[in-house]
């Protein structure tokens, strides 16, 4: 029996090794690189180790001889390969769908130290389509409409910045230098900072100033100042700066009446976000909710302790009136012009536990004694909602 085996196999068996192992065509190959069944027997080992060579060389753009790309084999079930040594290639031999799709993948450093290995690698790597998405997923939540106009704001300024060193601003300076007279005297971006290489206006450009620290940018703040008793359950305005080393923020409060500007160290992320509206602080809100309030509506509210202050926002609300008894199979509350407005923090009884407004008719109202509400957002969004109740002190406030 096993000399029957024998037999019949040895034929086979030179016919295999009579097979020569030609290199593919080029166009072959490409094809076999984009071929969905390379991707899904392919972990793109080999050509992370040829990204990761390229980044060890730092500035130059051709990689070794010794460091080669396998070329694959396959089964006609695309299910083993072997390996076959072919002459040196470097990243950017890759097809471009290929290459396109690796960069993708990297990390901002990753893709910031690619960006230093050659120049057809740099126009690549610093290009807006691979930095929104980085942009986006990290700064995405605190940046807004307000930041971005800071950022073109600092962009004018340093296009215009050698006029500034010589004390002639001209042309938008000028304009800058009597509408915002502080900023154009100080720019949101630390003067010590290194004039980059990067175009001004590009989003890696933007990516890096917000993730150095080195550009201050507007957002608002939960529970200011550390949580002073003050401010439990209000969201202000600030200006930002990000600290890499602790992946907090400091925080400058604007100055109001006699006090002075307010700062804040290590604050974190979960205290942070994005204006909700773009209005100013000094501005009232507009509210365009006030007909679809009824009792249980989580709302926020905007009051200010006096008119020389800056409007923050409270979270509150919608409560019933007296003569309701808050049956809601009896409720008409919905139906009258007077809404109430609770803030469950502070205890029963408390000035600002509770106050209303006029549904037809609400503009700023109240008094230099218990403050002034101004404009009204109704929250329906289960996150926002979710981080005041976070927010929510672990003592009643007096």
């Amino acid at each position: 029996m096993l000399l029957y085996f024998f037999i019949t196999c040895f034929p086979f068996i030179f016919f295999l090794k009579s097979l020569t192992l030609e290199p593919l065509p080029p166009w072959a190959t490409e094809m076999r690189l984009l071929s969905p069944w390379f991707w899904k027997d392919f972990s793109l080992f080999s050509i992370a180790k040829l990204i990761k060579n390229s980044l060890t060389l730092s500035y130059f753009s051709i990689i070794p001889s010794q460091m080669s790309l396998k070329k694959m084999s396959f089964t006609s079930k695309v299910d083993n390969f072997e390996e076959v040594e072919e002459g040196a290639m470097t990243v950017l031999d890759l097809p471009e769908l290929v290459l396109e799709c690796i960069l993708e993948r990297l990390p901002p450093a990753s893709l910031r130290s690619m960006a230093g290995v050659c120049s057809s690698l740099r126009s690549r790597c610093i290009s807006d389509h691979f930095w929104e998405k980085h942009m986006k997923k990290k700064w995405g939540r605190i940046i807004g409409p307000a930041a971005y106009r800071e950022w073109q704001w600092h962009i004018a300024l340093r296009r215009d910045s050698s006029h500034i060193k010589m004390g002639k601003p001209r042309g938008l300076m000028r304009i800058l230098s009597i509408v915002r007279t502080s900023w154009w005297i100080k720019s949101k971006v630390d003067d010590d900072c290194k004039q980059s290489s990067l175009p001004d206006d590009s989003i890696m450009s933007w990516f890096l100033a917000l993730e150095t620290g080195r550009f201050w940018f507007p957002a608002q703040v939960y529970n200011r100042e550390n949580g002073h008793v003050g401010f439990m359950l209000s969201c202000y305005d600030a200006e930002l700066s990000y600290d890499p080393r602790t992946d907090t923020f400091q925080a400058r409060y604007p100055p109001h009446g006699r006090r002075a500007v307010a700062t804040e160290s290590g604050v974190p992320w979960e205290r942070l976000r994005a204006p909700p509206v773009d209005t100013s602080p000094h501005d009232l809100h507009i509210s365009d909710c006030l007909n679809e309030l009824r009792p249980g509506d989580n709302i926020e509210i905007q009051w200010r302790r006096n008119k020389e202050f800056p409007y923050g926002w409270w979270y509150g609300v919608v409560g019933h009136l007296e003569s309701c008894g808050g049956n809601e199979s009896y409720c008409r509350c919905h139906n009258c012009d007077t809404v109430v407005l609770e803030f469950n923090q502070y205890t029963p009884g408390s000035r600002w536990r509770r106050t209303t407004i006029n549904r037809k008719d609400h503009r700023e109202e109240g008094n230099e004694a218990d403050g002034f509400y101004g404009g009204i957002r109704k929250l329906s969004s289960e996150e926002e909602i979710s981080t005041w109740k976070r927010l929510w002190p672990t003592e009643v406030l007096e």
